[in-house]
């Protein structure tokens, strides 16, 4: 298992069995008396410069104690997003011990504390000749009232969906081609109470999925369409997942410079979110119809490659300009999209490593969401409460126009012009998004659009319970919105 066990214990942290121990402080008062049971830790805190600051983490030696200590800062307002922080960082960084006990020197409900642990002590099983040092593979979480079994299983739901975004991004794309992506996908939720079908090369041909045909025809590897169903009897809403799936990007004839295309088996980050998010779903029998979509193809150039200036008719019907074949990821979703509004679900929500713009505007934080203003609010109220930095941008009316190809119905690309280009790909998706009935002129399915191209990798330093590559961001969010939300 990539990511630790824990569980839950009320006995004293000292008394544990545990190979090391690892204590979340807030910030450090200058006098601090020692909190019972640990005299003389203030003194070896004070001794070292350590302060309690968020994101801090220091091995120390404390008087009278045998087992190795570490402390990990929950700084100045230990709220549960601090403590969860505090216990990746520590589990994180605390390496080379099986078994850890945690425990916070300030009150704490236990499944934040579980979680961070849980999701900072995730692994990924590398092809090194010298392994790397160990990272806990059981936790001990020191709490004053025991979990729910609810909160238990969410954090190993959540943990495990995680880390199987994890698993699947950072596997090289020479192994995790769209065929292998979707026998990945199966595997990930044999004995769960879902349904796939995985649409092969064949069944899109016939199925008239003409963008993830029209981006995948270059490659060697045809592409896939997998969609899951988990649907409970006493569900009452229905939640549509739609996650873009390029295995690998080179940008296909419109071909990335070097640079931009190291990393690009990254590019299937969507499609990968949407399955774990719907196994969560499933491992935690939440009373919500939840289907995931999963849009899969290599863009690679060839000679059979789509050429700018091709002209796609997708799923709907809706034919597009192929202006700039990197600008793909847009392409599959279309078909997703429209193959998932078939189901008339209460609430369509797609992910996916879409724009460079959305990095340019909102950095490596904060996700960008697009949509209808009260389904963007259910996300943005789900990602507060758990944490996970997301900021909503417009769709502009007057930019609708730019989405006009004098061949097609659409083009899928601003060619010269790069202003607003995470907004112009948020247009271009809606196009394909349902309505609630035939009517013509009915409404729009509610939809909510995450680009994560900015959060989904982090390439800077770690923090928290992030560790530099793969995040796994939006999985939290949306299972909290499935368990809240999505049950309304």
């Amino acid at each position: 298992m990539p990511f630790p066990s824990v569980a839950y214990t009320d006995a004293p942290v000292l008394e544990s069995d545990a190979d090391a121990i690892l204590l979340i402080v807030p910030t450090v008062s200058e006098g601090a008396p020692d909190p019972a049971g640990w005299e003389g830790l203030m003194a070896s805190l004070s001794a070292v410069g350590f302060t309690g600051a968020a994101g801090s983490f220091q091995r120390v030696h404390v008087p009278g104690v045998s087992t190795p200590v570490a402390v990990a800062g929950a700084g100045s307002n230990p709220a549960d997003a601090a403590l969860r922080d505090a216990a990746g960082t520590g589990l994180r960084q605390l390496t080379g011990f099986e078994h850890v006990a945690v425990k916070s020197l300030v009150a704490s409900p236990w499944r934040p504390i579980a979680e961070g642990a849980a999701l900072g002590g995730y692994r990924f099983a590398d092809y090194k000749k010298k392994a790397a040092k160990v990272r806990a593979t059981r936790v001990t979480v020191v709490a004053d009232e025991a979990p729910a079994d609810s909160d238990t299983a969410a954090v190993a739901a959540v943990a495990g969906a995680v880390a199987l975004v994890k698993d699947l991004v950072t596997t090289p794309a020479e192994w995790l081609g769209p065929a292998d992506f979707a026998d990945a996908a199966v595997k990930a939720v044999e004995g769960l109470p879902v349904e796939v079908e995985v649409l092969d090369e064949n069944a899109l041909r016939e199925g008239g999925y003409g963008g993830i045909l029209g981006v995948g025809q270059g490659s060697d590897r045809p592409p896939r369409m997998v969609r899951l169903d988990y649907a409970p009897a006493d569900a009452e809403r229905h939640v549509a997942l739609v996650g873009k799936g390029i295995t690998f990007d080179t940008g296909g004839l419109s071909l990335k410079p070097p640079a931009s295309m190291v990393g690009m088996k990254y590019d299937m980050c969507g499609a990968a979110t949407v399955l774990a998010v719907l196994k969560a779903a499933a491992e935690m029998r939440l009373p919500v119809h939840v289907s995931a979509w999963l849009c899969i193809a290599d863009n690679m150039p060839s000679g059979r490659a789509t050429r700018p200036g091709d002209v796609l008719r997708t799923l709907d019907g809706t034919t597009v300009e192929v202006l700039n074949t990197d600008a793909e990821g847009r392409l599959v979703l279309a078909d997703g999209l429209a193959a998932a509004s078939r189901e008339n679900p209460d609430l369509i929500v797609d992910v996916a490593t879409l724009t460079g713009a959305i990095t340019v505007a909102l950095g490596n934080r904060h996700t960008g969401v697009m949509g209808d203003d009260e389904a963007v609010a259910t996300y943005l109220a789900a990602s507060s409460r758990t944490a996970e930095l997301a900021w909503q941008l417009p769709l502009p009316d007057h930019m609708v126009d730019d989405l006009d190809s004098p061949i097609a119905d659409l083009q899928n690309a601003k060619i010269g012009d790069p202003a607003g280009g995470s907004l112009f790909a948020g247009l271009f998706l809606r196009h394909f998004v349902g309505r609630v009935s035939s009517d013509a002129d009915a409404p729009r399915i509610p939809w909510v659009h995450l680009d994560i191209a900015g959060v989904g990798m982090n390439k800077s330093a770690p923090f928290g319970y992030t560790d530099k590559g793969v995040t796994g961001a939006t999985v939290r969010s949306l299972v909290e919105m499935l368990a809240t939300d999505g049950v309304r």
